[in-house]
């Protein structure tokens, strides 16, 4: 007989991730593959304000989640229940993503209310169960982010330019929910838990940059030296980009996260994971988009557009979780955001070049910074060891 499940919603101390946990994010899988193609398709700078403003709002909702099912026991049929439900709603404003700023709105805005009110919902729940000072913590957090959904539905019912202003004002509204309900004690985050998720959603949008490369190349005429040396450093630079977060850094963030506790736990995981890791996921997002604009054009050189946005993407996705690490370890990367900006510099004005030595400018960079991390971190454990 298999073993009965808890009648607690609370997450027990030492939960993995789970498989509804999993299934949820695949949706968010789908927002991510939506918001790389709305930015190649709009390659400009209206086109890059509408893609943080529209992956803020996709980024909040999922990270919500993040908080909420970390707290609760995620094998709880109610749990389980509750997260397919927002699963499927979710999936909705996916699909509604492309149409948030050409009409369609509230197709987006409303299922993006509803996701956050189910998680917040569950949050106050399992909350309420666990501990009076994290449920004091939690009520704070939705009284406050009652601000942010309603500017998000009143700029889907007007519009125009106040609808991007008013989605901006919700972004600023999200922080200070965060900021002000974050200083709170009760949070009990579990951290190992916690940096999992945030781990595993950065390798599902790093595959993204594979998929796009993979489709490239499934739809090439002909397999000529310049789409398979496309290819292979499309598949070369996104393996460098998981080594620059996964080989050392990612690994030191979250051992000294462990070490934390009460708010300063709470206030660490909340900067260096829910705050940060945005930016980060957009250099991604910009990463991929530019290799979808080279894989289509493999033979020609990139315009200003595409190398802002692959120079960018490697200094965000390098240079941020630089600050990450340093918010929680007090240990700031120097060399790794020096390296991560010279990269981007190099990419951004290698003009009239083939995408191929772009490219491998990009893989240089960001497999240095992985070499050097790696001798680094090597160094301190033999010294360790004596």
């Amino acid at each position: 007989m298999g073993t009965p499940r808890s009648a607690s919603m609370v997450s027990p101390e030492d939960q993995s991730v789970t498989f509804v946990e999993l299934f949820f994010d695949l949706v968010f899988v789908f927002s991510v593959t939506q918001a790389v193609g709305y930015l190649h398709h709009h390659l400009d700078w209206t086109g890059v304000g509408h893609t943080v403003l529209i992956f803020w709002l996709v980024w909040w909702a999922w990270t919500q989640y993040t908080w909420a099912l970390n707290a609760a026991d995620t094998t709880h049929p109610a749990v389980e229940l509750s997260t397919l439900l927002a699963t499927g709603i979710a999936f909705f404003m996916a699909v509604a993503l492309p149409g948030a700023f050409a009409g369609k709105a509230l197709w987006f805005a409303i299922p993006y209310v509803v996701v956050r009110v189910l998680a917040l919902a569950l949050y106050a729940r399992v909350s309420w169960e666990n501990d009076p000072s994290q449920h004091a913590a939690v009520r704070a957090f939705a009284l406050l982010s009652v601000g942010g959904m309603a500017a998000v539905l009143g700029g889907a019912l007007a519009g125009g330019s106040t609808q991007f202003w008013l989605w901006g004002m919700a972004i600023l509204l999200d922080c200070i929910a965060a900021m002000s309900a974050g200083d709170r004690e009760g949070w009990d985050l579990h951290p190992d838990h916690f940096a999992e998720r945030h781990g595993l959603f950065i390798i599902i949008a790093l595959g993204e940059s594979l998929i796009v490369a993979a489709a490239g190349l499934t739809g090439a005429e002909a397999a000529t030296r310049d789409v398979i040396g496309v290819g292979v450093l499309s598949v070369a630079t996104t393996c460098a980009l998981w080594w620059t977060y996964f080989g050392c850094a990612k690994p030191a963030l979250d051992r000294d996260l462990e070490h934390l506790r009460g708010a300063e736990l709470s206030k660490a995981g909340r900067d260096a994971y829910s705050l940060f890791h945005f930016p980060l996921v957009l250099g991604v997002i910009a990463f991929a988009a530019a290799i979808e604009g080279i894989v289509l054009h493999p033979a020609d050189p990139l315009d200003l557009a595409n190398r802002l946005a692959l120079g960018v993407g490697v200094l965000l996705f390098t240079g941020v979780m630089a600050l990450s690490v340093w918010r929680v370890t007090s240990s700031l990367p120097a060399l790794r955001i020096l390296l991560g900006a010279a990269t981007g510099g190099a990419v951004v004005f290698a003009a009239g070049v083939s995408p191929t030595t772009t490219l491998a400018i990009a893989f240089a960079g960001s497999a240095l910074i992985g070499i050097v991390e790696h001798r680094k971190y090597i160094g301190r454990e033999e010294v360790a060891t004596l």
